[in-house]
């Protein structure tokens, strides 16, 4: 029998391996995003400081550049790997789908990331140092360059919510699977939100400036950079909404926070606050107070969209074809791809997966509960924690006095048949079902009462 070829499972049994995903990304977007709507502000700034001869702000420019050499070049290429690590081994199947869809995309992204590295170089230590052409065109060159780099990924992050056009299942290619609403739509909310990470890191370097005037020109700059940013970024947050698969209208309606828009809200307002309190009193702009907004975007506002993108994609991980627990879902005819569910109804989930252990492959009353966290394991940990902490614990679904037979009727009527929109579809055989049911009411706080309800209504089924 043919088997699937699915991945051992990486479980982090403190907070869950996607919270770990999303730790790093979450660092990594405010990293990415600072340098990039920087390298944007750069352009124009250079450009504004020669031609109405203002010199003193490319020394904001040079500090600000070598600020970001450690702030977002140096961390960001730490954090930048570390995704690639923790993503590979948390979903291989979904960046192998990645890779093969857009492996030359990426190649073109990178070499666009080396010309940027080079430009942020070159953009700060030749301040003074070249004519004022070649200065500008090489802040410019810099900030398209970056901005490039934006333009590759988003379309990547798109398509793992939805590919672009509907020919691309059929017919496959990078351009259909780019360039749908929903790419444009999530690159106008993130240049948007770009700048407004910008401004407010870039406060961090002004307000060292001793000069008055000089910082008061800055911090009315980045004032307004950021107040225009911010409220076309709520106007682009509202075209992104409206451009999502219907799954994800479920799952925004239905599985977020309830606090979740209102939190959104004040953070927007927040934001747009500050801006306006630095433009109208520059002397407010504090290094500590702009530290710590970076901090609160990074913690409030960041977190909760990345968090947010995360949950709303599912269940897929990758173009509407590759499960969150790595089982290929739909067919794809472009690619040559063909769902497993089938295999998997036929012959159970156990006797398909290549990494099961062998003594796990048929249920007994010996095996029950090892079998159960192995199945917990493959199909349910990329999305719910298995202990009582970190992303979404599987036990608290099934808090209340159930029995064993009613979770295991419950797996088999909303998995089996991929009933339930924001789970992948699982068509467990009944003694897998039977199996993990036994496993989630062993880790549940009243599982010594229900094991004893499930032993005495076990007997009566019979």
């Amino acid at each position: 029998m043919e088997m699937i070829g699915l991945y051992p499972t990486w479980f982090e049994a403190g907070v869950g391996s996607g919270w770990i995903v999303g730790l790093i990304a979450t660092a990594h977007v405010l990293f990415s995003h600072t340098s990039v709507g920087a390298a944007i502000f750069f352009a124009w700034l250079a450009n504004y400081a020669y031609r109405h001869d203002r010199p003193k702000l490319l020394e904001f420019i040079r500090r600000y550049g070598l600020f970001l050499l450690v702030f977002s070049y140096v961390l960001g290429s730490i954090t930048g790997p570390g995704i690639w690590y923790s993503t590979t081994v948390a979903s291989p199947r979904g960046i192998s789908a990645l890779i093969h869809s857009f492996v030359w995309m990426w190649a073109t992204e990178w070499v666009f990331f080396v010309i940027e590295v080079v430009g942020v170089y070159m953009l700060v230590y030749l301040v003074g140092r070249i004519d004022v052409k070649t200065h500008t065109r090489v802040a410019l060159i810099f900030g398209l360059a970056s901005y490039t780099t934006m333009l590759i990924i988003v379309g990547i992050l798109s398509f793992m919510m939805w590919p672009g056009k509907p020919e691309w299942n059929e017919a496959g290619g990078v351009l259909n699977a780019f360039y749908g609403p929903n790419t444009f739509a999530q690159l106008g909310m993130r240049t948007a939100f770009m700048f407004s990470i910008a401004a407010v890191v870039g406060g961090i370097v002004a307000a060292r400036f001793e000069d008055a005037e000089l910082k008061k020109s800055i911090a009315r700059k980045l004032a307004v950079l950021g107040i225009v940013a911010t409220l076309s970024g709520a106007g682009m947050l509202q075209w992104y909404l409206a451009t999502l698969p219907p799954t994800a209208d479920v799952m925004l309606q239905n599985r977020l926070p309830a606090y979740f828009p209102t939190a959104l809200m004040a953070v927007v307002a927040g934001t747009l606050a500050y801006f306006v309190l630095t433009f109208v009193q520059p002397r407010a702009l504090v290094s500590a107070v702009a530290g710590v907004m970076t901090v609160v975007i990074l913690v409030f506002g960041l977190w909760p969209e990345e968090v947010a993108r995360e949950s709303i994609r599912k269940p897929w991980v990758a173009g509407q074809y590759v499960y969150s627990n790595q089982v290929v879902g739909a067919d794809v005819p472009g690619m040559g791809v063909k769902s497993e569910i089938p295999k998997i109804e036929a012959h159970g989930f156990l006797q398909t997966h290549v990494f099961v252990p062998q003594g796990q492959r048929v249920v007994t009353d010996d095996n029950r509960l090892e079998v159960g966290r192995t199945l917990a394991l493959a199909t349910c940990s990329n999305c719910h924690s298995l202990s009582a902490t970190g992303m979404r614990p599987l036990r608290n679904y099934f808090a209340g006095s159930h029995t064993e037979s009613e979770i295991a009727e419950y797996l088999q009527a909303a998995l089996a048949g991929g009933n339930t929109l924001y789970m992948p579809q699982i068509p467990l055989k009944d003694d897998e079902a039977r199996a993990l049911a036994a496993y989630i009411l062993s880790t549940t706080p009243q599982a010594g009462v229900n094991t004893a309800q499930a032993s005495v209504a076990a007997p009566a089924k019979e």
